[in-house]
């Protein structure tokens, strides 16, 4: 298997919510949009993230699990300096997410983060960090 993932989905209670959040107040055009169903957003080459129904999300799995849960998931959104962190968080906000944690200085590796929660609960960390970098291809640098 090749080291690769090229779909996320998560589970969502509120799909309107959802697209309220990403589509309307983040400006975020989707890839494919099911009402009722499943929104696709692309978030980098090759890569897309799913906003799944939970009842359908569920019935697709066949677990029989009424609603699940997304839990002990960071989706990390990372930016070129400290203000975008703020200005993103503010974005977030705006939209109708909730922070969590507003921007400060992260317990890890010199990082400056904010993190966010979607309408749902979908836990966003918008760090910047000096030591890390992405390259046009979509390569991540760390340290």
């Amino acid at each position: 298997m090749d080291q690769q993932v090229h779909f996320t989905t998560l589970a969502t209670a509120d799909l309107d919510a959802a697209r309220r959040f990403y589509v309307e107040g983040l400006g975020w055009r989707p890839l494919l949009d099911v009402p009722g169903e499943i929104i696709f957003f692309q978030v980098a080459p090759g890569t897309v993230l799913a906003f799944f129904e939970t009842a359908r999300f569920a019935q697709d799995l066949g677990t029989g699990v009424e609603r699940p849960a997304v839990s002990g998931v960071t989706l990390a959104h990372n930016v070129a300096d400290r203000d975008a962190v703020r200005a993103v968080a503010e974005a977030m906000t705006a939209a109708g997410g909730t922070v969590l944690t507003a921007p400060e200085e992260g317990a890890f590796g010199g990082v400056f983060h904010a993190l966010v929660a979607d309408p749902n609960g979908v836990v966003w960390e918008v760090a910047h960090n000096p030591g890390w970098s992405v390259d046009a291809d979509g390569t991540v640098r760390l340290g």
